[in-house]
């Protein structure tokens, strides 16, 4: 039985990792790295056979846990794309957002280049296109939470709850060994308990083995006070100020408890009655899909729906479509609140409000989520006196905040309490999708609290376990 991990290893992105027992070969997530000095990684052939795999999992819709899907459909894979329901259809939205972003950067980077003078040793073209996702699509096979999935081999899948985005999943495997059943638990993202909108995460009571999630190994999160009163301070202070609140979201979950809380707070007059804009079209369409699965909602959002509020039509927000509707956006002359993917802020429609309000003192650029190491958005947190944006270098004026109770993954304490509640020691852990010192730090306290055998893989290790 062989484990090999290839993403998510020593960094947050790339979640890739490969399963191979008896007579099955699979692959859990496929996703897309992100972090600067490794976006070369996304061009790179998959380093196992896509032919030989027998089923490809996904735990949930976020792009890097199954943004180069299309890449793998390109190098030959034939096989059934394995995910809860919801998943399944935010998949869809995802890739071909991702592949529209792809070719319009490509484009934008071509004329760019043309006017610079510049000749690019290669074609500047997208790493695949909406033609690679309509391939990619038919494959998906949704399935409902708790059901088991059967898989080659004698092999079984069962998806729980993650409680971290619409859909998301850890995904219980089974397969033989020497004929010898072994069960397998990969982590996904775990969220945290008592966040809005979704249920809370599952606590499996067993596993021979656990691939587990890292984030923030390493700490708690952060405790600075209510998020209404953090967003409500920031927006007040910046609106007085005659700037624009320009808000990194990802079209997935945070961009829709972003809405909630933004509409509870105009609802109290907590905040001004600015104009407020939802750059993402995706993310429009991400909240129809919430509408299509209600079954992944929390009790407190039901009670919500039948008291007669939606908790995520609030009033006056206006969602862009069209690029000439983002743009005209920056021409607006009063303060506005700017909500507009990528999340990390290493691509898409974020980049051009960061270029018109990030050199603009009285603008606010305010983080929601997190930002891996070499992002656009890590290197703003991070203090950077200047930026890189569509080629040019921007000096960082505008204020810089950040709001710390909307992640969506689980700390420290929260990933001891998910391990603590299985109910017989596993053989090994594998510590994945953190930077080094966060996935460290939280195996040296499993191994003091538990005493668990842990290993932090590197990129491409290969684990024979049994």
């Amino acid at each position: 039985m062989k484990f090999q991990f290839l993403g998510a290893t020593g960094q947050v992105t790339g979640s890739r990792h490969y399963i191979e027992a008896d007579e099955v070969r699979l692959l859990v997530d496929c996703g897309m790295f992100q972090e600067r000095e490794m976006l070369a990684r996304n061009w790179e052939p998959t380093p196992v056979r896509t032919r030989n795999l027998d089923g490809v999992l996904i735990t949930h819709a976020h792009l890097d846990h199954c943004g180069l899907l299309p890449k793998l459909i390109q190098e030959g894979y034939r096989g059934p794309i394995h995910a809860t329901a919801a998943t399944a259809e935010l998949i869809e939205l995802v890739l071909y957002d991702s592949a529209h972003i792809q070719m319009e950067d490509a484009i934008y980077k071509t004329k760019r280049h043309r006017r610079e003078g510049r000749k690019d040793k290669s074609e500047t073209k997208p790493l695949y296109t909406a033609d690679d996702v309509d391939r990619t699509v038919p494959l998906l096979q949704p399935s409902p939470y708790k059901a088991r999935v059967d898989l080659p081999g004698g092999a079984s899948a069962v998806f729980y709850d993650a409680g971290h985005i619409l859909g998301s999943s850890m995904i219980e495997v089974n397969v033989l060994n020497g004929g010898e059943p072994r069960r397998v638990i990969f982590s996904g993202d775990i969220g945290q308990w008592d966040k809005p909108l979704v249920r809370d995460p599952t606590l499996p009571p067993k596993a021979d083995y656990i691939v587990m999630e890292s984030t923030y190994g390493d700490r708690p999160h952060e405790d600075r006070g209510d998020i209404e009163s953090q967003l409500a301070h920031v927006i007040s202070q910046t609106a007085a100020a005659g700037g624009n609140v320009v808000i990194p979201v990802f079209a997935i979950e945070r961009a829709q408890e972003l809405i909630y809380y933004l509409s509870r707070l105009l609802v109290d007059n907590r905040i001004p009655p600015i104009p407020m804009f939802l750059d993402s079209p995706m993310a429009a369409r991400v909240t129809t899909v919430f509408g299509n699965h209600r079954e992944c909602f929390d009790d407190e959002t039901w009670a919500m729906i039948n008291g007669g509020h939606s908790p995520l039509r609030p009033p006056g927000l206006e969602v862009c479509r069209t690029r000439e509707q983002s743009q005209r956006i920056n021409t607006i002359k009063t303060p506005a609140i700017i909500m507009a993917t990528a999340g990390m802020c290493n691509a898409g429609r974020i980049k051009f409000h960061l270029r018109h309000n990030i050199t603009r003192p009285e603008s606010t650029i305010l983080f929601v989520g997190y930002q891996a190491r070499g992002t656009l958005g890590r290197q703003i947190l991070e203090g950077a006196t200047d930026v890189r944006i569509h080629g040019r270098s921007h000096r960082v004026r505008a204020r810089i905040e950040q709001i710390y109770g909307f992640s969506g993954h689980a700390d420290r304490d929260a990933l001891l309490r998910w391990l603590a509640g299985f109910q017989s020691p596993p053989r090994h852990v594998f510590l994945v999708h953190g930077e080094r010192d966060q996935s460290e730090s939280l195996a040296k306290e499993i191994q003091s609290r538990f005493g668990y055998d842990v290993s932090v893989p590197e990129y491409g290790d290969e684990f024979e376990v049994d």
